[in-house]
């Protein structure tokens, strides 16, 4: 009889990661690393790679001494990268954020192009995510669908091709152009339809235990991975927040609370600082610093997209002036945007050198962790100068987390086309207007009524600021 293995939860498989977050944030633990390869554990492994049957329970032990004397190691970067609000504030960029701008006409389609774009994006990269960036071109190649401009199909596939990269295999039977039949059930979208029942539930002054509560009762704890499932199980295990997203996290710094950041972007339009206040209380649940930068940035980027008539490099713009001005995901964000500015813009050929070197800058953290996700964001959305189509498919040829990525792109691309209409049917007609989820009573609403109910909250936040 074999022991049951929890994926990400388990000490020994934790210690891997946490030795490499100790490397990316200046920690010195090669005493603790060598102790624990010493005594037959492993450095960090893949997101599926727990090892089969229970583990030792000596190593099991030693693992969580070592992941508590690891959180007492004092990091260099602590200083930089804050993840209190009013130390994030005070070493932002522009801690002094200018007045809310104005919000154009027709927020509701607006709202709704940022629903379908998130879908369309994340629905575009779910077949290739987990697969290497060679994996992505050579596929989409294979089937003369490079440069990327379309849905992933096995249509011509060439089977050594198909062979040696395996579509995602969850993915697989919905997301690609033969088979696509309304948006399939992704975390990409289910936070976000969590964030807007909080906010029904909680309104705007919602508190981090808000979110915790709402997690325990509506999302089960198998639909959580990484930095969302160690806190999940420091909530079962009464730990508070915030420090459900300290204890023994070794990805606090990935990109899970991003993915949770358009709903506080979409009812803050024209007001990037008060999205990225609501965006800072969810995401401490789970993460710390840059974990928690990645989620302030995507949301104030959303804000200012959600007000209409911007362009995409003031949203940017607008992410970078709430995080840290010194921290490592504001250094991410600029790397991105040089690299894409220094290439020819309007096709997306010139974008792979793009790729090419942000890979280079970034390829040694984990496909996950959010700096090299939003260096590729920022990339992207550069390069294809917001364009909806453009944004998408540059940033899922970028590889990474692929279907996150093209999630988030598609949604401020998608506001700022503005309208349902103004993005491309190729990519809206497949979702047919129903979204599946698990989500507590949302399953197959359209996204013309979560642009509704997106649209009250907003109102509801401009009611709540007005003199």
């Amino acid at each position: 009889m074999t022991g049951l293995r929890l994926t990400w939860v388990q000490p020994e498989d934790l210690v891997g990661h946490e030795l490499r977050q100790a490397r990316e944030d200046g920690r010195d633990a090669a005493d603790v690393e060598r102790r624990w390869l010493a005594a037959g554990g492993h450095r960090a492994p893949e997101l599926a790679g727990a090892s089969p049957g229970p583990a030792d329970p000596a190593l099991r032990a030693l693992a969580g001494r070592l992941l508590d004397e690891l959180a007492l190691i004092p990091a260099p970067s602590a200083a930089e990268e804050p993840t209190g609000l009013a130390e994030i504030r005070a070493a932002a960029a522009a801690p002094a954020s200018p007045a809310a701008r104005p919000v154009g006409a027709g927020l509701t389609q607006r709202l709704e192009a940022g629903w379908l774009g998130r879908a369309a994006g994340c629905l575009l990269g779910k077949p290739v995510e987990k697969l290497p960036l060679a994996g992505i071109r050579e596929i989409a190649r294979s089937t003369g669908n490079w440069p990327l401009d379309g849905w992933f199909t096995e249509r011509g596939l060439d089977p050594e091709v198909a062979a040696r990269w395996p579509w995602n295999r969850r993915s697989r039977p919905t997301s690609l152009a033969e088979n696509i039949d309304g948006m399939p059930e992704d975390d990409d979208l289910n936070y976000p339809l969590l964030g807007l029942l909080l906010l029904e539930s909680h309104g705007h002054g919602f508190r981090t235990r808000d979110v915790a509560e709402l997690w325990l009762a509506e999302l089960p704890a198998g639909r959580t991975f990484t930095a969302e499932r160690v806190a999940y199980r420091n909530l079962l295990d009464g730990v508070e927040p915030p420090a459900t997203g300290q204890l023994r996290n070794p990805f606090r710094e990935w990109i899970g609370a991003l993915i949770r950041a358009d709903i506080f972007g979409w009812t803050h339009p024209g007001d990037p600082r008060a999205a990225a206040e609501q965006a800072w209380r969810d995401a401490v649940l789970t993460h710390t610093a840059n974990g928690v930068y990645g989620e302030m940035f995507a949301a104030a980027a959303v804000a200012e997209a959600s007000a209409g008539g911007g362009d995409v490099h003031a949203c940017l713009r607008a992410g970078l002036a709430v995080v840290p001005e010194r921290s490592r995901l504001a250094r991410a964000v600029r790397f991105g945007v040089a690299a894409a500015r220094a290439e020819p813009t309007g096709t997306i050929d010139g974008f792979a050198s793009v790729v090419d070197q942000l890979h280079a800058e970034y390829g040694h953290h984990h496909w996950v962790h959010v700096l090299p996700n939003v260096a590729l964001l920022a990339a992207a959305l550069t390069h294809a100068e917001g364009d909806f189509t453009g944004s998408i498919c540059r940033v899922v040829s970028g590889g990474w987390d692929t279907d996150s990525n093209g999630a988030t792109a598609g949604s401020i691309a998608g506001l700022l086309a503005g309208t349902p209409d103004a993005l491309p049917a190729r990519w809206t007609a497949p979702l047919k207007n129903r979204l599946a989820t698990t989500v507590g009573g949302l399953d197959g609403i359209g996204f013309d009524e979560l642009a509704r109910r997106t649209a009250a909250l907003a109102i509801a936040a401009q009611e709540d600021t007005t003199p």
